[in-house]
């Protein structure tokens, strides 16, 4: 399979382009490199020192004696190489990637929020446009999030994507149809999501492209089988406030005897999943596409669900760091339960790696090791969501 991989230097995308290679299909990473340009804006570098790309590429042909193509373009903006390159590789499937990924980096700003708006909703929409311009049968595999649905179960859990309805239209008949799950971002970032999801509807509709949607849990872990084969091809692990992720910034404060840092009540209940099975479900999802007029296929791309402070007291039991409450830099409900549906993938045969099982491993090969690395001022999170929180006011929402 000939496969293009959008923002394939990136923390999902460079994993999943190897994990790709190594199973035989053709890759080509495509990227604007922003993401190191955000490192430098920051002034946060991955905990792992990750290589250039001329690096990388170089020691996955040294390894495998396979050979990943690289097109730097920007895929928000360049709407002409975009489709010069369609035309050129004729990919057989696109995994989408090109996006900015961090809420709280989408928070930061005005101009922060402008430009992940900007650059996402351009991505996602040029992709779409070129791929019905090139007139090709081209499968697009996206990489969504969770948090399209919110943080709500209102009792129930979350299905993949679509609702079932009841809706009384007399006295004595009633309509049933499915629709796409209500959504509720949380932040600029996931509001880009949204978005992304109501154009593949219309595209799947009005153009009878193949499109997966996958409504990805919070990653965590750092390495795949591919990327542990060398550390020339070591994956990025981010700490800082704007991009690390929850977990993965417990691993590294516990490491470095940094507090791990719960914010507000820690009652937050999150959905998960370990890169390693990031990479696969991306497998899964190439090879199960919907067929030409089907609606999108959306999968939930989560194994596990978890309250923030049950993570830091795990973190803590095994390692023996404290845990310290700070005030959330979030405008979100505080406490809430999070049920979620993933048959899908299951039934496709994932067999998910647990926290329980990959933890200590974490801790130990990743965390552990780079320590000396950490920029300890760079730990706390400091873009807010609100101009009260901005202003020393604690923001307020619904519980629910």
């Amino acid at each position: 399979m000939k496969v293009l991989v959008l923002g394939g230097d990136g923390f999902c995308g460079w994993p999943a382009s190897l994990h790709l290679s190594d199973r035989g299909d053709a890759v080509t990473i495509v990227d604007n490199f922003s993401r190191r340009r955000i490192d430098e804006e920051l002034g946060a570098q991955s905990l792992t020192p990750i290589r250039s790309m001329v690096e990388r590429r170089a020691a996955w042909k040294e390894l495998s004696g396979k050979q990943i193509d690289v097109v730097e373009l920007d895929v928000a903006q360049d709407y002409q190489g975009l489709k010069e390159l369609l035309d050129e590789v004729r990919p057989d499937a696109i995994v989408h990637y090109a996006e900015q990924r961090a809420a709280p980096y989408s928070m930061k700003s005005a101009k922060h929020k402008r430009y992940t708006i900007d650059n996402n909703v351009n991505a996602t929409h040029n992709v779409l446009c070129a791929i019905v311009d090139s007139g090709q049968d081209i499968h697009l595999v996206h990489l969504g999030t969770m948090g399209v649905y919110g943080y709500g179960t209102a009792g129930m859990a979350i299905p993949e994507g679509y609702l079932e309805v009841r809706i009384p239209v007399t006295t004595d008949a009633v309509v049933e149809t499915e629709i796409l799950y209500p959504t509720n971002p949380g932040s600029i970032y996931h509001m880009t999501k949204v978005l992304d999801q109501s154009m593949f509807a219309y595209y799947a509709k009005n153009d009878e492209l193949r499109i997966t949607d996958l409504h990805q849990g919070i990653v965590w872990g750092t390495n795949t089988i591919q990327t542990n084969l060398d550390e020339r091809l070591i994956n990025r692990f981010d700490y800082d406030g704007d991009y690390g992720t929850v977990l993965n910034r417990f691993l590294m404060q516990a490491a470095v005897g940094y507090p791990l840092t719960v914010h507000g009540t820690g009652g937050q209940t999150r959905a998960f999943i370990h890169i390693q099975d990031m990479v696969r479900c991306v497998a899964i999802a190439l090879d199960n596409p919907p067929q030409v007029g089907e609606r999108v296929k959306i999968f939930n791309q989560m194994t596990e669900t978890h309250r923030v402070r049950d993570l830091a007291n795990l973190v803590a039991s095994i390692t023996g760091a404290s845990v310290e409450m700070v005030p959330d830099p979030r405008k979100e409900a505080q406490e809430n339960e999070l049920l979620v549906n993933n048959d899908n993938f299951l039934g496709l045969g994932l067999e998910p790696i647990t926290l329980n099982e990959g933890l200590l491993r974490e801790i130990n090969e990743t965390a552990a090791k780079y320590a000396d690395r950490a920029d300890h001022s760079r730990i706390p999170a400091r873009s807010v969501w609100t101009a009260a929180q901005q202003a020393g006011v604690p923001a307020s929402v619904e519980d629910h």
